[in-house]
């Protein structure tokens, strides 16, 4: 789950973690009445959009006036930006984040991630503040710093300094990055996070070590113990289908193909959409029904399929353990009486209560085509839209 970057600098604040002052406003009006609560000279405007890239698209404005910070928020909220992480369509600001200027040193890049091979945390360092970490990672990796900590005993103040050291801190500086890291580390691991990132981390003219941006996308498994944290949910930056999936405890990802896919399992999802795509078709979304749903939301998943106008076909492959395919069958015949089916249902069925969930299908007057096989199904599905032999 992500959040924007102003709830993200909230809670950087409960830890401790030094940012700059901000406030957030909905219309001009407001956005112009904080350059007054915030005092100073210089303010930043910045659209709150749940993308990266921000400044490439125009999204953050350096203001020197309020009336050019009015004048900036007039010209975000309520329009579209585009930046490399959005759609040509791009994404509706409906916020923005007044910021206090800060004099600037260096800007640095500052990172904790989940390594997954080592299931460790890591922390990523960089010289390179306000470039992006892939670009750095891919022209010069040598640039990018690294230490994992210890679940048990946290990140030591020995690997704090060695990336002070690594970055080219001096005296003070040093001192205010240890405490810096150490406090977004607890961060990171009280929060359940799966990303932290700071880009740029900028050392000011002071010698103090600042967030002046702030990334946190936390891991989704844990939010039932962080109901506060659950409810920074913007549901107006998530696609609305996979909102209404997620209602009701379905895992569904939209994509850009043909065929929808229903599927139970995870890794059979991965699996269905990658023998799709082998045969020459292109998936239309990832979803899993998981092993403990039932008929109706089985059903509200056909639903959720059916209203991506660029589905063609639905591909059911559904292997029974946990989940029946009685289950299935159900959902199946309960979802074509509310729904009009007009696109071609491919059915592959396997496992517990297979028979009677073929005899439903078969007794339901459903106009279905039945597979053997996952291949056979996949091969079925891009036939049913008209590609393939």
């Amino acid at each position: 789950m992500n959040i924007h970057e102003y709830q993200a600098k909230d809670l950087f604040r409960q830890y401790g973690v030094k940012t700059l002052d901000g406030v957030v406003a909905s219309n001009p009006d407001e956005a112009a009445k904080a350059c007054k609560d915030l005092g100073g000279k210089i303010w930043v405007v910045k659209a709150q959009v749940h993308a990266g890239g921000r400044g490439k698209g125009g999204g953050i404005v350096l203001c020197r006036s309020a009336d050019e910070v009015y004048e900036a928020a007039s010209n975000l909220i309520g329009k579209n930006l585009v930046t490399p992480q959005t759609t040509s369509e791009g994404v509706e600001v409906r916020k923005v984040y007044v910021e206090e200027g800060c004099n600037i040193s260096r800007e640095l890049y500052l990172g904790i991630v989940l390594d997954r091979e080592k299931e460790l945390p890591v922390i990523m360092a960089s010289t390179e503040g306000g470039v992006e970490i892939e670009e750095v990672a891919h022209k010069n990796p040598e640039k990018i710093l690294k230490v994992h900590a210890d679940p048990i005993t946290g990140l030591g103040d020995w690997q704090a300094r060695e990336i002070a050291f690594g970055l080219g801190l001096e005296g003070n500086q040093i001192k205010n990055c240890i405490k810096f890291m150490k406090q977004l580390y607890q961060l990171f691991v009280d929060l359940d996070c799966s990303i932290v990132e700071i880009n740029p981390l900028v050392v000011s003219s002071d010698n103090e070590v600042i967030a002046l941006d702030a990334k946190i996308n936390f891991d989704s498994s844990g939010l039932f113990r962080h109901k506060e944290i659950e409810e920074l949910r913007d549901t107006n930056e998530e696609e609305p289908l996979e909102t209404r999936a997620n209602a009701v405890g379905l895992n569904y990802i939209k994509l850009d193909g043909e065929i929808g896919c229903m599927v139970n399992g995870a890794g059979l999802a991965m699996a269905t959409m990658d023998i799709i795509k082998l045969h020459g078709g292109e998936p239309a979304n990832f979803l899993d029904v998981g092993g403990g749903a039932d008929s109706k939301q089985v059903a509200e998943g056909f639903k959720v399929i059916l209203s991506d106008p660029g589905v063609k076909a639905i591909f059911v492959n559904i292997f029974g353990g946990i989940m029946r395919c009685d289950f299935i069958a159900e959902g199946i015949i309960e979802a074509a009486k509310e729904i009009d089916m007009e696109v071609p249902l491919i059915v592959r069925l396997a496992g517990t209560n297979v028979e009677l969930g073929k005899k439903m299908l078969s007794e339901s007057g459903l106009d279905l085509i039945a597979a053997d096989d996952m291949d056979d199904g996949a091969r079925k599905s891009i036939m049913a839209i008209g590609g393939g032999k």
